[in-house]
């Protein structure tokens, strides 16, 4: 998460123990960083360019979950479509 010090300069805190980042597939540094805030019970999903956040999304512990659900349903659907995909290849 960012921070402004007493100056106006930016700062970075450090990501919480139960956090994770992900670059980006286009990469150009950008990044998703994943904190989960344990205390607020909430998840701060924020995008990153180089070390500078450029937006943050609180998402609350009970929607996290659903989103974990979406997740897992798309790639799952994925994964199928690419195994039909190379079904169909082998059959052909």
């Amino acid at each position: 998460m960012e921070g402004r010090t007493a100056g106006g300069s930016r700062r970075v805190t450090p990501l919480p123990r139960a956090g994770e980042t992900y670059a980006d597939v286009r990469g150009q540094e950008r990044h998703l960083r994943v904190a989960w805030h344990t205390d607020r019970d909430v998840v701060v999903l924020s995008l990153w360019r180089d070390n500078l956040c450029t937006g943050t999304f609180q998402l609350s512990a009970a929607a996290a979950a659903d989103l974990v659900s979406v997740l897992q349903a798309g790639q799952d659907v994925s994964y199928r479509t690419a195994l039909d995909v190379r079904r169909a290849a082998r059959s052909s």
